[in-house]
């Protein structure tokens, strides 16, 4: 048999060379999502309901286009491809009826990717559990199947979905997040991780909920997976792994008292129920519900709605046609009354609370149940099975191993969970940038370190300064990469997730051409992974038509590093026109950084700080399309290091590469270190390079289309360094006078003084 294209050998990757590889990826798409037959992106109406009938073939993009789009990605670097699909795109019809027509489709889409060499790990994809609950994921069926009536979720509030908003543009900047802690969601992931604890009496063809959704999903997967393997020419080329369930949630578990905000949900926006609250409202009651809105140092309370579904519910009619799907629910599970009514947790009669501390508690044992008791019991339960269901298929494959986000990884080291090939996939997104789609270039926040309990209060964890807030984000990274090893043991670590809103400033740099603040903060990301010395990330994202007005056609996010609305980018050097744009003060967000009031940090403003804007925005004449921030996420990067990798890093301002490794002999001739480095930044002839010996080469390849410029390394055994310096050109978001840095510096004074 052939040596494996990539395996682990403790923190690293391998090659069948033995050399270090970095995964430098790319999410594969968005759009995967939602439907491509209809077309039914989050703005979309029409049809919605009609969940069962829908296709998602088409998705990421057509076969007859792949070749276009992964010779694009290749072009810019990414060697590394995370393949977004949903369980509604397998098992979108009913429980076990299989879409083959979807299935053949990505067995050619895959196909097409093994000519670019992408290394591919399968990314079964889900947010706030479904499109019906405002997200991705799951089957319209599931929410029927708990005895839940999705049509009824907008006017209970039980979940915000813009689908069904009366104004989609203008639908919320990143409240479907919210849904996370809304009554539907909470429902379904409650059920999906430990209905038979909570839920014992929800039966449905003699099972409890748990097993039979759970077995639904990973039956859906496994059905895929059986399907590339008997396609006999993908295992280990392109497709390397599988990673688990995205962004899992807790639902319920773990909720202490259902009466209050747990003070772990740090994520606030619109109406903020409590889970009591959502209950209410999801059986017809009327609510007076606190409302938050988001701010600079993150959510704060803005105020108090009331939110009445004027007697409407949720749960679905008992006169509702229960045998549609061909399942048997128990008669002992009610249909047109609350799950929880019925498992004793409130008296519907009266109104009240008779245990409200039914989440909190493990009933099996008594043990007070956290989230990080959550993640240890029902989460690695479920992880068991999914595992073991993927190693039957695929003995060899790599474990993409995704724990819910941001929380405490599950203690597995030195277990027998502790899998060599599990690789350690948590997610990171500057949150202050994401929620209020605008880049501070004065102060952010320690938001993991707030998490953690690092300080204080979230005061103590602001990071004042360009070079502060570049550092904190490594700091970040690096801190959530020593926490896998802490708890999971010694295993690589990429970030499956990160990424950037593009329509920062209320869409500026679209009416503009000015990307300043798109670069500022995409190359503070990067920086961060570079600094951290993760063994690589998937950037989110990639989406082939995202536009300008809807963005990636998903909840209004716009993260794609394309849009069909921006110029494309060029292939090889491009001119000084094409260049970062120089430094735009007239910018929104500049204004908004170096404002008085955000100047003068003081608890009373920096909530509010970042929540308006200050400036209207002068609409720009004629072509002012930009190149979408490519300076900042085409960079150098190594992909083949011939021994130890011990760091790399590239400064966007002084266009300078730089990488440092440990080598256990010479290099053979036909091994040698291989580093991507972007013709974009560094053209033929006007590029230098001092290494600490050796030989090397530069030069372009194409493969089907994709044109790349590699740096190839023949050197000696030690440690090596080497610098490479491209071409320097106007700067973007990056401080580039000495009247610049000195004006940071005053504003820094001013923060400090006050704080």
């Amino acid at each position: 048999m052939a040596p494996l294209r990539l395996r682990i050998e403790g923190r690293t990757f391998r090659d069948s060379e033995n050399r270090e590889v970095t995964l430098h990826g790319i999410n594969c798409a968005a759009d995967a999502k939602f439907p491509a037959r209809p077309d039914q992106p989050s703005n979309v109406a029409d049809g919605f309901f009609d969940g069962d009938n829908v296709s998602f073939v088409g998705r990421p993009f057509s076969v007859q286009d792949a070749a276009t789009h992964f010779a694009r990605l290749r072009s810019w670097g990414y060697n590394t491809i995370r393949y977004v699909f949903t369980w509604e795109a397998i098992e979108h019809a009913g429980p076990g009826r299989y879409d083959e027509e979807w299935i053949s489709h990505t067995i050619a889409v895959l196909r097409e990717a093994k000519a670019f060499g992408f290394y591919i790990f399968m990314d079964p994809h889900q947010d706030v559990w479904s499109r019906f609950t405002g997200g991705s994921g799951a089957p319209m069926w599931t929410l029927y199947a708990c005895g839940l009536d999705p049509t009824f979720f907008d006017v209970t509030e039980a979940a915000l979905v813009q689908n069904v908003s009366p104004d989609p543009a203008n639908f919320p900047k990143m409240v479907w997040a919210t849904n996370y802690t809304r009554l539907a969601c909470q429902v379904m992931f409650t059920c999906f991780f430990a209905g038979k604890v909570f839920a014992p009496k929800a039966i449905i063809d003699g099972k409890n909920i748990q097993d039979y959704l759970q077995n639904h999903y990973i039956g859906a997967v496994e059905h895929l997976a059986k399907r590339l393997h008997e396609a006999g020419d993908l295992w280990h080329d392109p497709l390397v792994g599988w990673e688990s369930l995205n962004e899992p949630n807790h639902g319920l578990i773990g909720c202490e008292d259902i009466t209050v905000i747990p003070k772990e949900q740090k994520l606030q926006r619109g109406t903020s129920p409590t889970a009591w609250q959502a209950i209410l409202t999801g059986s017809g009651r009327a609510c007076e519900v606190d409302t938050w809105d988001f701010g600079g140092l993150g959510p704060y309370k803005s105020g108090s709605s009331l939110v009445d579904p004027e007697g409407k519910t949720v749960w679905l009619s008992p006169d509702y046609d229960d045998t549609k799907y061909g399942w048997k629910r128990d008669p002992g599970w009610r249909l047109g009354e609350c799950i929880w009514a019925q498992h004793g947790v409130w008296d519907p009669a009266t109104d009240t609370v008779l245990k409200k501390d039914y989440f909190g508690k493990d009933p099996r044992n008594g043990a007070t149940v956290n989230y990080e008791y959550f993640t240890n019991h029902w989460f690695m339960d479920h992880w068991r099975k999914y595992s073991k269901m993927l190693k039957s298929i695929f003995p060899d494959s790599l474990m993409f191993f995704q724990p819910p986000p941001f929380e405490i990884p599950p203690s597995i080291k030195g277990t027998k969970d502790d899998d060599p090939n599990i690789v350690f996939c948590p997610h990171f997104y500057d949150g202050i940038t994401l929620m209020t789609k605008k880049w501070n270039r004065v102060w952010n926040v320690d938001v993991f370190g707030v998490l953690r309990g690092k300080y204080l209060t979230p005061a103590f964890a602001i990071k004042i300064g360009e070079t502060a807030i570049r550092n904190c984000f490594a700091h970040q990274l690096g801190a959530m990469q020593q926490e896998g090893v802490d708890y999971m043991g010694i295993h690589p670590c990429i970030f499956s997730e990160i990424g950037i809103p593009y329509d920062m400033d209320d869409k500026y740099a679209y009416k503009t051409g000015n990307y300043s603040s798109q670069i500022a903060a995409m190359d503070a990301n990067h920086y961060g992974l570079e600094e951290a010395k993760v063994n690589g990330f998937t950037l989110w994202t990639y989406v082939a038509t995202n536009n300008h007005f809807w963005g990636d056609r998903w909840n209004g996010e716009d993260l794609s590093i394309y849009s069909i609305d921006d110029k494309p980018v060029p292939g090889g050097a491009f001119s000084e026109t094409e260049s970062r744009a120089s430094l735009d003060t007239s910018s929104p967000s500049f204004s908004n950084a170096h404002s008085s009031e955000t100047l003068n940090v003081n608890p009373s403003n920096l909530r509010k700080t970042l929540s308006t804007d200050r400036m209207s925005i002068k609409s720009g004449t004629g072509d002012v399309r930009g190149l979408r921030a490519a300076e900042a996420f085409i960079r150098p990067t190594p992909i083949f290091t011939h021994g130890d990798l011990t760091g790399f890093s590239f400064d966007l301002r002084n266009c300078v590469f730089k990488i440092t490794l440990s080598a256990p002999n010479s290099t053979r001739e036909e091994a040698p270190t291989i580093m991507y480095l972007p013709g974009f930044h560094f053209p033929s002839g006007q590029t230098t390079i001092e290494a600490s010996g050796g030989k090397w080469t530069i030069s372009s390849e194409e493969t089907n289309g994709a044109l790349q410029q590699m740096l190839r390394w023949w050197h000696a055994e030690g440690d090596q360094t080497m610098t490479v310096k491209g071409v320097v050109r106007k700067q973007g978001g990056a401080l580039s006078t000495e009247e610049d840095e000195g004006y940071l510096r005053q504003c820094q004074k001013q923060a400090c003084a006050v704080m």
